[in-house]
C-alpha cells in the first residue's frame, strides 16, 4: 500500500522579483503562529510537486489523468497558467494514478523528478517566458537512477521511488527515495547517484519512507510519511548531518508528505490525511504543521508540497482536488 500510494503522490540571493522584494525593508524573522489560506486555483491534474523561481513564477508537477499525460506546468506572478512541458509518463494505479514526483528550480535549471520511472529530467528554463512554445519532452536531459537504486537491495522487497529533492551546501543535489527509505547525492558536475544516508525503520514492520527534504544552513532536514497502515504519530523529521549520520529531530507526526523551513529556520511540514481502517484516508483532515506539532493551517485535503514564496507568505497544493493554495501571515 505504501508504495501505490507514494508512486500516485541570505535572504537576497535566494528570493528576488515576486519574491523577497529586497528593497529598503528588512525581512521578517517572525515564524507563523497560524496562516490564511486563500485559494488560487483549482483547475491543477493531481499535482505532487511545486517550485518556485527566481522571477516569481511557480512550477507544479501534474501526474495527469493516468493516461500518459503527466505535465509541468507553470503560474505567472498575474495567475496565468501555461502547461510548459507535457507527455510525461502516467498510469492508472489501483489506489489513484501514478507518474511524476517532485521538482527543484535550481539555477535556471528545472530538476523534475519521475518516481515510478526512477528517472531525473532536466530543462533549462531560465529565460523561459509565457509566451514561448512549450519545452518538448524528448529535448531534456534525462538520467535513469531507479535500476541502480534496486541494485543496492537497500528493502526487501527491493524498491525505489525517487520523491522529492533539494540542493546542498556543497552544490550536489539530495533526493529522498520513498521506496528505498534513502537519501541519494547526486553529482553536481557528472550527475552520477550515490547513497548518501539509510533511514531507520519507525517499526518491526514500518519503514520511514522519506518524503521532503530541506537543508536549514547545519544539517538536511527529511520529512516522513511512515509506511502502511500510516499510524497516527508514527511519522518523524530525521535530522542528517553533513557525514550521512542520522538522528530523530522530532516526532510524534503523521503523513508527512513534505517540508519547507520558516523564515527562523524552522521546519514547517505538510500532513497529508489521517487514516483509518477500513475507510482509509480521510478527507479535509491534512494541514501544515510546525515542528512542535501545532497546527497552523488546517482542514486541507491531501497536501503534497510546500513552498516559502514571500516574506510572509507559502504555497502548498492539493493533491487530491487540485488546487493550489497561498498561505499568508
Amino acid at each position: 500500500m505504501k508504495k501505490s500510494f507514494l508512486l500516485s503522490f541570505a535572504a537576497c540571493l535566494f528570493f528576488t522579483a515576486g519574491f523577497f522584494a529586497c528593497t529598503d525593508h528588512e525581512i521578517p524573522t517572525t515564524d507563523p503562529v497560524q496562516f490564511a489560506v486563500t485559494t488560487q486555483d483549482t483547475t491543477l491534474r493531481a499535482p505532487i510537486g511545486l517550485a518556485a523561481d527566481d522571477r516569481g513564477n511557480l512550477w507544479i508537477a501534474e501526474i495527469g489523468t493516468g493516461n500518459n499525460d503527466g505535465a509541468v506546468v507553470m503560474i505567472t506572478p498575474s495567475g496565468q497558467k501555461k502547461t510548459v512541458i507535457s507527455g510525461f509518463n502516467s498510469t492508472a494505479g489501483p489506489e489513484s494514478n501514478e507518474g511524476l514526483s517532485h521538482l527543484l528550480y535550481d539555477n535556471g535549471k528545472l530538476y523534475i523528478v519521475h518516481g515510478i520511472d526512477g528517472k531525473i529530467f532536466v530543462a533549462n528554463v531560465a529565460g523561459y517566458q509565457f509566451s514561448d512554445p512549450q519545452i518538448a519532452l524528448s529535448s531534456l536531459e534525462v538520467r535513469e537512477y531507479g535500476q541502480q537504486i534496486r541494485d543496492l537491495n537497500l528493502t526487501d522487497p527491493v524498491n525505489s521511488n525517487l520523491f522529492a529533492l533539494t540542493p546542498g551546501p556543497d552544490g550536489h543535489i539530495y533526493l529522498t527515495d520513498a521506496g528505498a527509505n534513502a537519501i541519494f547525492r547526486r553529482d553536481k558536475t557528472t550527475g552520477d547517484l550515490s547513497l548518501f544516508a539509510k533511514l531507520p525503520k519507525l517499526g518491526a514492520n514500518v519503514d520511514a519512507v522519506p518524503t521532503g527534504i530541506v537543508y536549514d544552513g547545519n544539517k538536511f532536514l527529511v520529512s516522513t510519511l511512515s509506511g502502511a497502515p500510516f499510524i497516527s504519530g508514527n511519522a518523524k523529521i530525521f535530522a542528517i548531518t553533513s557525514d550521512g549520520t542520522v538522528s530523530v529531530y522530532k516526532e510524534g507526526f503523521t503523513t508527512l508528505t513534505h517540508i519547507a523551513l520558516s523564515p527562523g529556520g524552522k521546519p514547517l511540514v505538510t500532513k497529508f490525511a489521517d487514516f483509518a481502517i477500513p475507510d482509509g484516508f480521510k478527507p479535509f483532515s491534512g494541514g501544515v504543521l510546525d515542528e512542535n506539532g501545532t497546527v497552523l493551517a488546517g482542514g486541507l485535503m491531501m497536501p503534497t508540497d510546500i513552498k516559502r514564496t514571500g516574506d510572509r507568505q507559502y504555497h502548498v497544493i492539493s493533491y487530491a482536488l487540485g488546487h493550489l493554495y497561498k498561505l499568508t501571515y
